[in-house]
């Protein structure tokens, strides 16, 4: 039976978030049959980190031809890397035409949820004090939405403005003012060339220099609009020749054993680039990173050098020492006296469902263990003692190299997988067995020698040394891994 005609399929699913992933299971659980769901949203709007992060210059960085869904690819984009705005008016698109809009509990944060084994339910408690029973609990709620604002002595003593990126205050005129911003690295690389022609000073302290790579971004034109448009094979086809970009020449990148020749080559070609744009040798020397390409997230920008390179911008690499109530003072005792202080210093992004607390079989916390061991999980999507608990985005699916649409796509598919699977055998729940998550994790723990994310001591794929968000391999290899669930992995009962 096709799933265009699978019949209506009683079961209660809870999607907690609305960003990419929310959206996609929204799609796929309406496509199946299953019409009682809830996608519950903390916020007023979705979007997730789209909605979160609205700083000046805000963009993605995977063009958008792939940021973007496989069934519904969009002929309209007026770049090739599209600005926040323009993501979030494509994500309220596919909302609307899916239909997605009356499932969706608005300004309800989930808070905790709770596996009644005898009942065979989930009970989910809202920050309101709210609480429903589902059969099956998703997590879609992301890495990148709870901003990281490290704990700089003297920081609440200042007496400027002061705020993160994913918290801009619009309403806030940096004209005219000295500015220092605490951190350059992927939010920091889009804002300051934004801010940097209209304040007076802009302070940039640095820890680590980034590898950067030009962009080449410009504006479709009306033909490829129009192609894009009429002929919808072109649009197929532009989207896999940057998917197979980021298989073929950023994933050798990620790995240790990657031929010198290659890694001399794109060496070259970042340092060439930023040369080109930055004529002072002391602020070159200060750009040019000390870890292998692929070790941090590489990043792409058109105008994050030209920025540098202007008279009232300053690269200031000696550690901060303490805020102050005037501004920064760095370890060498010179003081920087800011207006403003803006933190570009990203996400918490290793502890995965915080602020929700997850309570599986026998009382244990999800939460806990992942404290104690780390985050892991199977395939990134199932832990054992959690039944019909799904994650996406969950530990060890990050990108490097591509979009994390694709890996998106593939979770949701491997979950309604397991849903189908559920519905043939009659049963209540799955649960992952302990073996199936040891062996899984042993093997990643296994090719997780040989990547380079290791080659650093400090990195946002990174807590307490040990790399518990990127995925060890090509796309092609996890696509081909979740595409069905494998009932030998999991206990069932009926």
């Amino acid at each position: 039976m096709s799933e265009e005609t699978a019949p209506a399929d009683t079961r209660r699913v809870a999607v907690i978030g609305t960003g990419f992933s929310g959206l996609c299971l929204g799609y796929h659980l309406k496509k199946r049959g299953v019409q009682n769901f809830t996608l519950f949203e903390k916020a007023g709007r979705i979007g997730g980190t789209w909605r979160e992060n609205t700083y000046p210059g805000a963009e993605c960085d995977v063009p958008s031809a792939l940021y973007s869904f496989s069934f519904e690819r969009n002929p309209r984009w007026t770049h090739k890397w599209s600005e926040q705005p323009e993501i979030l008016r494509y994500m309220d698109h596919c909302c609307k035409k899916f239909g997605l809009t009356p499932h969706i509990k608005f300004n309800k944060e989930v808070t905790d949820t709770a596996f009644d084994e005898e009942a065979g339910v989930w009970r989910l408690t809202t920050a309101d004090g709210e609480t429903e029973h589902f059969d099956v609990v998703i997590s879609a709620v992301g890495q990148l939405h709870k901003p990281q604002v490290p704990e700089i002595e003297g920081r609440g003593s200042f007496q400027g403005k002061m705020f993160h990126s994913a918290r801009w205050d619009h309403n806030y005129d940096l004209k005219g003012k000295t500015v220092s911003v605490i951190g350059n690295a992927a939010s920091a690389l889009q804002f300051i060339p934004e801010i940097a022609p209209d304040v007076r000073t802009l302070n940039v302290f640095q820890r680590t220099p980034n590898w950067v790579f030009p962009k080449e971004d410009r504006e479709y034109t009306k033909f490829e609009k129009w192609l894009g448009s009429t002929v919808p094979a072109t649009n197929k086809f532009y989207r896999f020749l940057i998917w197979a970009r980021g298989e073929g020449m950023l994933y050798p990148l990620m790995k240790q054993d990657t031929p010198q020749w290659l890694r001399n080559r794109t060496r070259k070609q970042a340092i060439e680039y930023m040369e080109e744009h930055i004529e002072d040798r002391e602020l070159r020397a200060k750009l040019i990173p000390d870890y292998p390409i692929g070790a941090k997230r590489i990043l792409f920008s058109d105008n994050y050098y030209q920025a540098l390179a202007r008279e009232n911008v300053n690269v200031l690499t000696d550690p901060i020492a303490r805020i102050c109530e005037t501004g920064v003072v760095t370890a060498n005792g010179a003081t920087y006296s800011s207006d403003t202080i803006i933190f570009g210093t990203g996400f918490i992004s290793t502890d995965f469902l915080t602020p929700m607390r997850v309570t599986g079989r026998g009382g244990q916390v999800l939460n806990d263990i992942w404290r104690a061991t780390g985050a892991e999980a199977y395939l990134g999507i199932t832990h054992t003692g959690f039944p019909n608990f799904f994650m996406m985005y969950g530990p060890n699916t990050n990108l490097g190299h591509n979009s994390i649409i694709v890996m998106i796509e593939a979770q949701t598919r491997y979950i309604m997988s397991c849903l189908d699977e559920l519905k043939e055998r009659g049963a209540r729940w799955l649960d992952l067995k302990a073996e199936a998550q040891k062996a899984y994790n042993e093997w990643i723990a296994a090719r997780m020698k040989n990547m380079i994310w290791t080659a650093v001591e400090r990195s946002w794929y990174l807590r307490d040394g040990r790399v518990t968000n990127n995925w060890v391999g090509r796309t092609t290899e996890y696509i081909k891994r979740t595409r069905q669930v494998e009932p030998e992995n999991y206990e069932f009962a009926t």
